[in-house]
């Protein structure tokens, strides 16, 4: 007998289907288990191609279904869906979140802060992700980043060593150690957070999958902190995906001279917060909003607070109706680019809550 989980994980197996059309299916239909056992008319006018529904409903993705589940049970791997409770809530609020993750360990409700940098990382960059991941972990915060070589591996380094919490997100597979000399620190992840990925196990690494990656990084975050970074380091994708989803970014700088530096350099003249050490970023994060979760020494502001005058007219917008993000931007005119900043402040001020649909509604 099919599991409602099997049918989360064959719908998510459906190529070329849009994640927000995915998580609108569910949402109508009450389960993903309804969703499989709609009317072929119904899928196709909800976005199915004839070929998808064909591939939805074919013996082979049941094969695969049933190959990821005993994968998953023989590596002790969970499957955590985005209806539930240990699916990351920060990440809920990113374009295109992933309807699903795989996850080795637990992953700790707490206020989480990505650091990235270079692969390539000097000494000063080494030396610098590991002072910052562990004073940030010092504060209460969750470290994540993707356990690539360099600073990344740095990061989660430091806040192990200060006996904090980190999470590393992989482009392959959660049994695959990738690199693979990091197969020991990842056992180390998984003791004291957690290791996870939207990629099913057994899955290798993938030039392609590490973009996508990248933006599970950032979007569980409320800030990216690049440490170190070339001119054309994966690190500045993070960065990107970090402000698209309206969360703050934060750099190092560095020599001038330095190829390393001229990525972080570059983001502080591009308005990247510049940081010298983790007050910076906490005294930045305690600006404006309350953290998802409180820390060791934060403290959180009368729910609300004061409210500018954009965050009045989303308010007052939400006040009518439910409203996805682009209809917000249009009754508000404000730009969809800015309006993401004020949706996750509201969010965080507990004023406003995104569901699975997307559409955004005004909490009483």
């Amino acid at each position: 007998m099919n599991s409602e989980l099997e049918f989360w994980l064959r719908l998510n197996s459906v190529e070329g289907l849009n994640m927000q059309t995915k998580l609108d299916l569910i949402t109508c239909f009450g389960s993903a288990t309804k969703v499989f056992e709609a009317d072929r008319q119904a899928l196709l006018q909800a976005g199915f191609t004839a070929r998808q529904f064909e591939i939805y409903h074919s013996d082979t993705i049941y094969q695969d279904v049933q190959n990821i589940l005993e994968l998953c049970e023989k590596n002790k791997i969970k499957i955590v869906t985005i209806a539930d409770d240990e699916y990351p809530e920060m990440l809920k609020y990113i374009p295109s979140p992933p309807l699903l993750l795989y996850i080795r360990g637990s992953i700790p409700k707490a206020n989480a802060i990505a650091v990235v940098g270079s692969r390539k990382a000097s000494g000063y960059g080494i030396e610098t992700a590991v002072k910052m991941a562990a004073d940030l972990s010092a504060a209460g915060i969750l470290v994540v980043s993707g356990m690539a070589r360099g600073i990344d591996t740095a990061a989660h380094c430091g806040a192990l060593n200060a006996g904090g919490q980190t999470v590393a997100v992989l482009g392959c597979g959660v049994d695959q150690s990738y690199p693979p000399e990091n197969k020991a620190l990842m056992e180390r992840i998984i003791l004291s957070g957690a290791v996870i990925s939207e990629y099913p196990p057994g899955s290798p690494p993938a030039i392609s999958h590490f973009p996508a990656r990248n933006r599970i990084i950032s979007g569980m975050s409320l800030g990216t902190l690049v440490v170190e970074a070339g001119i054309k380091s994966g690190s500045l994708i993070t960065a990107r995906f970090s402000l698209d989803q309206g969360r703050e970014v934060f750099a190092v700088p560095g020599d001038i001279n330095h190829y390393n530096s001229m990525g972080t350099n570059r983001l502080i003249m591009d308005g990247a917060k510049m940081v010298i050490n983790v007050d910076d970023i906490l005294e930045e994060l305690n600006f404006g909003i309350a953290p998802l979760y409180k820390g060791k020494e934060k403290t959180t502001k009368k729910r609300g607070g004061e409210l500018g005058p954009e965050c009045k007219k989303v308010i007052s917008a939400l006040k009518i109706e439910d409203l996805y993000g682009e209809e917000i931007s249009s009754k508000t005119s404000i730009p969809l680019k800015a309006l993401f900043a004020i949706l996750l402040d509201l969010e965080l001020k507990g004023l406003i809550k995104k569901s699975l649909t997307g559409k955004y509604r005004l909490l009483a």
